[in-house]
């Protein structure tokens, strides 16, 4: 199939398959005898792939470092477990700071919002922060 009729079936632009081709994450394509692109149905497969890992958080570096496991025979799937992990544990850690962080501002937002701009000091930038 030629790149547009690739892009349509993985939900994708020609442009990026093009960039993913360029970055290695795709093995470079066919190319018909007027120099078009002819992908097989595994290059579907693996752009859906690339989707779910995206949809995940996953880095294309970290996308490729799996594709490459796969390509050398070897199953990724000890590696895509770590790397999940170590995204739980990233998750996480932006889930407390981003909590903290509107604790904080909905504590000045309550303070401010009761407050008489009026009565701001204009010695300070602002007072209630």
């Amino acid at each position: 199939m030629r790149i547009g009729e690739a892009a349509s079936a993985a939900g994708l632009t020609s442009k990026t398959i093009r960039f993913y081709e360029g970055r290695g994450l795709l093995p470079p394509a066919e190319r018909s005898a007027n120099g078009y692109r002819e992908y097989g149905p595994d290059t579907i497969s693996r752009l859906e792939f690339i989707r779910r890992c995206q949809s995940a958080g996953l880095t294309l570096a970290q996308i490729q470092g799996i594709l490459h496991i796969r390509d050398s025979g070897t199953t990724p799937c000890t590696r895509v477990r770590d790397i999940l992990g170590q995204q739980l544990i990233d998750l996480d850690k932006t889930i407390a700071e981003l909590t903290a962080l509107r604790a904080t501002v909905a504590e000045h937002f309550t303070t401010i919002d009761a407050a008489d701009p009026s009565d701001c000091d204009a010695e300070q930038i602002c007072s209630y922060i």
